[in-house]
């Protein structure tokens, strides 16, 4: 009812909108608290500037402020109190349309104020008090139908100054207060109907609404109208007034309304018991240009249609009838009454015939001016006797539109199709209608019905194609025809149509393929729930094809459909389409694709999102939501418009090369990182030192019983080039007694050093010697120079023990420097070796020759440390 451009900036997409913290009744109760805080403050300041001493202004008026506060904070309590078990209710969507029916609320719930349509029908309400509907100044539609509304404050509806429609129907009012609608000066509707009030109040309900356009009152317990009722009202395009058994009017009472557009009125009873009051009602309200349509009507005499005699002095064009019981002689004095007046439309609408269709007595009556007959839902209470049409052919030659819907028509007689010579429209839809019986009716593909343009046919047991193809055929004028849920299954290969056909239904039938059959002349085909799984006739001139509800696995060609600019396939098993799909139809402008089956890849996802984005030529006019994920599993029924897939999903080969690039970068920088760090060097220390552990621990038969395996006090490491020291120089020194009986007395025995020339086992894994060598020898002493540092197989075979050393302790080690070496000259790698020569006294090898005995006798007390 309201356009959708109302929306709120502060609700997000895809979220119902909440019912605001504070309801009308406390923000109500809030502006009153603040309003009596605010007088009684500045009432308070007043009294204190009188005082000219604070002290004595604050000891006067400090029991008068104190009571002031406490006063209004309890008023205030009292309110949010009396709101505490207010209901509410958070059924409102992005339009801002509250719809609370249903939900057994007995008040007016709580709902946000910025609510544009508020739906509370089908509830228990009994009353409306008068801050229900504070705050509600935006409402423009309030629909309190089908509760048990008995009480209404006189202001209840005064804060909603932008009601234009209110439906108070199918309550317990049994007055109407003309204050309930004072303020409401914008309001277009109201329905009033079905209430237990006999009368309208007085003065006038409806003054000042002079915007009124669409007013309905009534019910079983109306009684009268009066002169006055309607003051106010002058104008109205719709007019509903239930007064079946109304029993006092006052001429005239509708009679000021004018223009008016249509009216409905019940008057059962006074078309019975009062003649006289309904000829005064349809008096007031009979106009050329007014659509009359009168319920619950039982015409069963002459006296009856008296007051149709009213209607037709104001030459009334439009008469309908719903819920209408008549029997023969009514219709033929109802035709006697209209004879010669000008109606174009007679409907009749739920009607129960009790004669046997013999109204031949009107034949001399005069109805050239009717256009359009329409009758719907006709039960016929003796069908057998009833009679054909054929009597009515003084009615037959002049309409040209008439329409017999589930009347039970099982077949129209040609004789009565050729009284038709005027007929363009016809509906005979939900009829009983056969193949044998529709091809009688259109006299069995005869000249007839010349002008006919317009022939509905569907909701009949007709199961030919090749019959309704060949039965309008020679309908040289028709354009539109429907011949939808029918039960057609299969057509021919290929069929004449008349040149005119644009329009044509073939829904909801049992098709499970088509063929050339169709007319190339067609603007508009509907082929919507049949079984078809794919269409590929050309029609060069379709504009608008309906397709929805089939088996269609993807979209049709639309090279086969050059003008097409509508296409519908929703509820079908398409799994995905694309832009490719899209261009091959050159001028399509609306698709409806949505409630299918659809893959969620990457493609289809962005390809969608980006057209209900408004991002391509071809609108999709179908909402949102109705694009579903089908697959795969972990978005199964979720809106392709939310989904977000990662790269991973997407771009997969991209991803892996991105990701193997990037992780062989850093690989490399890895790599250098660590040999950068020598932390090969320490793995590889690290393994060589583990696997001699192993291999070392393993019992050796050889090893056990080799001389190896004897103690050593001194494992000495040096590199090759350096062995002429170590054998002229250390091994002398150490191992062979002095002749000449130079030593001290404790120092005569000889040490025993462990050489790796000497005491390797020949044919051994140089490790396992090593690590031999390491664990027999009480110390291990390092001949360091700048060979040392430089021979790759010496410090190979010799970083292992050092490294492996200092890592269990490094304590037993004794530093020999042959020259001198800082330890910045050390690599890096070598970190315990150079830790140990920042904290450890090392022996440097005298160049001198008289200092040469110190450093041996330091030497040997550092090998006999323990002994000592």
């Amino acid at each position: 009812m309201f356009p959708p451009s109302y929306s709120l900036p502060f609700f997000s997409p895809g979220c119902r909108c909440q019912p605001t913290v504070l309801t009308s009744s406390l923000r109500s109760y809030k502006i009153l608290t603040h309003l009596f805080v605010s007088m009684s403050f500045r009432y308070s300041r007043l009294l204190l500037y009188q005082d000219s001493t604070p002290e004595l202004c604050s000891m006067r008026h400090l029991t008068t402020c104190s009571l002031t506060f406490l006063l209004a904070s309890l008023i205030r309590g009292q309110m949010l109190n009396g709101d505490e078990g207010r209901p509410s209710c958070s059924r409102c969507d992005l339009h801002l349309s509250c719809n609370c029916s249903y939900s057994g609320f007995t008040s007016v719930p709580m709902v946000t104020d910025q609510a544009l349509s508020l739906d509370l029908s089908f509830n228990n309400i009994t009353m409306v008090t008068q801050d229900d509907l504070m705050g509600f100044s935006r409402l423009r539609a309030l629909d309190l139908h089908g509760n048990r509304l008995a009480v209404m404050h006189p202001s209840a509806f005064d804060p909603l100054w932008s009601l234009e429609d209110l439906d108070l129907s199918d309550n317990q009012l049994t007055t109407l207060n003309h204050k309930w609608f004072s303020k409401l000066e914008v309001l277009q509707q109201l329905n009033l109907l079905d209430n237990p009030y006999s009368r309208l109040s007085s003065p006038s309900l409806f003054y000042g609404l002079v915007r009124l356009r669409r007013l309905m009152f009534g019910g079983s317990d109306l009684k009268e109208l009066r002169t006055g009722d309607l003051l106010g009202v002058t104008e109205l395009d719709e007019l509903t007034v239930h007064a079946n058994n109304l029993a006092r009017y006052d001429s005239g009472t509708l009679g000021d309304i004018w223009p008016l557009g249509h009216v409905t009125l019940s008057l059962h009873g006074p078309f019975l018991t009062n003649v006289t009051l309904a000829a005064a009602v349809l008096a007031d309200i009979s106009y050329p240009e007014t659509q009359i349509t009168l319920d619950d009507l039982h015409l069963v005499g002459n006296q009856s249609v008296g007051p149709f005699r009213e209607s037709a002095k104001r030459r009334i064009r439009h008469l309908s009838f719903r819920n209408f019981s008549v029997s023969d002689q009514s219709i033929v004095d109802l035709l006697v009454v209209i004879d010669g007046v000008p109606i174009s439309v007679i409907s009749m609408e739920d009607v129960t015939l009790t004669g046997e269709g013999r109204w031949e007595k009107a034949s001399w009556t005069d109805h050239k001016s009717i256009d359009e007959f329409f009758l719907r839902n006709v039960v016929v209470l003796d069908v057998f006797k009833f009679t054909s049409f054929l009597q009515l052919n003084f009615l037959l030659h002049y309409p040209r539109k008439v329409s017999v819907i589930n009347a039970g028509v099982f077949v129209m007689p040609c004789a009565t199709s050729r009284l038709l010579v005027n007929l363009q429209y016809l509906d005979l839809s939900n009829n009983l209608l056969t193949d044998l019986t529709m091809a009688e009716s259109l006299c069995h593909g005869e000249k007839t019905l010349k002008e006919l343009r317009v022939l509905n046919i569907s909701g009949n047991p007709l199961k030919s194609f090749s019959m309704i193809r060949r039965m309008v055929a020679r309908l040289l004028k028709l354009t539109h025809l429907d011949i939808s849920r029918t039960g057609y299954n299969s057509m021919p290969s290929s069929c004449s149509w008349p040149s005119t056909l644009k329009y044509l239904n073939i829904s909801r039938a049992k098709l499970t393929t088509t063929t050339p059959c169709l007319p190339a002349s067609l603007e508009v085909l509907d082929l919507s729930y049949n079984d078809l799984k794919g269409f590929s006739e050309f029609l060069p001139l379709l504009r608008e094809l309906y397709l929805s509800g089939n088996k269609f696995l993807e979209l049709p060609g639309g090279q086969f459909f050059p003008r097409l600019q509508t296409l519908t396939m929703q509820f079908n098993t398409l799994s995905m389409f694309g832009l490719s799909d899209l261009h091959s139809y050159r001028r399509l402008e609306n698709l409806q694709a949505g409630y299918n089956k659809y893959v969620c890849g990457c493609d289809f996802v962005n390809f969608l999102q980006s057209q209900l984005k408004g991002g391509g030529d071809v609108k999709l006019t179908d909402r949102e939501d109705s694009y579903t994920c089908n697959s795969p599993l972990h978005l199964l029924g979720e809106a392709v418009s939310q989904v977000h897939l990662s790269v991973v999903v997407c771009h997969p080969v991209l991803f892996i090369s991105v990701s193997c690039g990037v992780a062989l970068l850093i690989g490399v920088l890895i790599c250098v990182l660590l040999w950068r760090l020598h932390a090969f060097w320490y793995l590889k220390m690290t393994w060589a030192w583990l696997k001699a552990k192993r291999s070392s621990q393993k019992p050796r038969k050889d090893i056990l019983e080799s001389e190896v395996l004897q103690s050593f006090d001194a494992f000495v490491s040096y590199s090759e080039r350096d062995a002429g020291w170590v054998e002229n120089f250390l091994v002398p020194e150490l191992e062979e007694p002095r002749e000449d009986g130079s030593r001290s007395p404790g120092s005569s025995r000889p040490l025993s050093l462990c050489l790796h020339k000497r005491d390797f086992l020949p044919g051994h894994w140089i490790m396992d010697n090593i690590m031999s060598a390491i664990e027999h020898s009480r110390h291990t002493v390092f001949i360091l120079s700048e060979n040392f540092l430089q021979s790759d197989w010496c410090r190979y075979e010799l970083d292992f023990s050092h490294f492996w050393l200092f890592d269990a302790g490094g304590d037993a080690a004794i530093l020999i420097l042959l020259e001198p070496l800082s330890k910045d000259n050390v690599p890096k790698r070598f970190c315990k070796l150079r830790k140990l020569m920042s904290s450890t006294t090392y022996l440097e090898w005298p160049q001198e020759e008289e200092r040469r005995p110190e450093f041996w006798r330091s030497l040997r007390n550092a090998l006999r440390g323990d002994d000592d």
